[in-house]
């Protein structure tokens, strides 16, 4: 067992993962308001949109707008990140001027069908020729259903590894695994976590949880526990996969924040200011807010 961090860091993913199963459309100046005010907070690196086909997920449809906005406000040390399931979005994101893009592929054959509409090996291969065809891009990589598939049940840890070996061997150091329908424990997240290790220590490693089964600040603690310092979550605990039946909100990261505050770990975002943005959320955005630390009491 690592000793845990004395400073971890967060990736919002809530303009993305957060708003992605949002109905009701979300004006773009609003997503630009929430953006801003997280910044505003502290936050330094950001999924902020996702370059998807609108005709899937129609939440989305603004993507390039909202990546060309905040890339010529955001400050120098702000990293924008926005999700891409193929080559297509990849070259839109370049497009808009974005330098790191989220790829991603599942750890099971049915969800990644489901979602990607192909087999994990044309996923992987296709992912080979995105890092080639784009040299000047920072590529880091979601494995989804990494910890349990809404189509297959358990997943065995090790097509989880065969799947990183074949992402390392094209040149992704970045790597993060998604508990996408909240079925992890923190048993199987230590394993997980010292797997991945073992497998390749240079991996930039990061973790992503959803909180369908209330384990999703349990699960952040067995990754801190491991060592892990990147963590993936989503202001006012918004989100889901649309294509995952039973995936339930991200782990919120108002709560997790709070959680670092009093364990003393550092995070560089003011948890008053970060409030400010759920408060936007809750004025703006028809979902409901379930972190519980935005709903104990206003920010300001």
């Amino acid at each position: 067992m690592a000793a845990i961090p004395q400073r971890a860091t967060l990736v919002e993913v809530g303009p993305r993962d957060g708003f992605q199963n949002v109905k009701a459309q979300i004006a773009t100046e609003d997503k630009l308001a929430i953006i801003r005010q997280l910044i505003r907070s502290g936050v330094k690196q950001m999924e902020i949109t996702s370059f998807v086909n609108p005709k899937w997920i129609p939440q989305m449809a603004d993507a390039a707008v909202v990546a060309e906005t905040i890339l010529k406000e955001a400050p120098e040390d702000f990293r924008a990140i926005a999700l891409a399931p193929n080559p297509r979005g990849v070259e839109n994101a370049v497009k808009a001027g974005l330098k790191n893009v989220t790829y991603v592929v599942s750890a099971s054959e049915s969800h990644n069908k489901h979602n990607v509409n192909r087999s994990i090996d044309e996923s992987l291969e296709q992912i080979g020729e995105v890092v080639s065809n784009y040299p000047g891009i920072k590529f880091r990589v979601s494995l989804s259903v990494a910890f349990g598939c809404p189509y297959e049940g358990e997943v065995p840890r090790e097509r989880v590894l065969r799947i990183l070996d074949r992402l390392y061997s094209f040149g992704i150091r970045e790597i993060v695994l998604c508990d996408t329908v909240g079925v992890a424990n923190p048993r199987q997240v230590a394993a997980m976590v010292e797997a991945v290790r073992t497998l390749h220590s240079d991996f930039i490693l990061g973790l992503h949880f959803h909180d369908t089964r209330g384990m999703g600040i349990a699960n952040v603690l067995a990754g801190l526990l491991g060592g892990v310092e990147i963590f993936e979550t989503c202001l006012g605990g918004l989100g889901g996969c649309p294509f995952a039946p039973g995936s339930a909100g991200n782990t919120s990261t108002e709560d997790m924040l709070g959680m670092w505050n009093s364990m003393g770990i550092e995070s560089g975002i003011d948890l008053d200011e970060f409030l400010k943005a759920v408060e936007i959320v809750k004025e703006k955005v028809e979902a409901p807010v379930t972190g519980r630390l935005a709903n104990m009491c206003k920010a300001g």
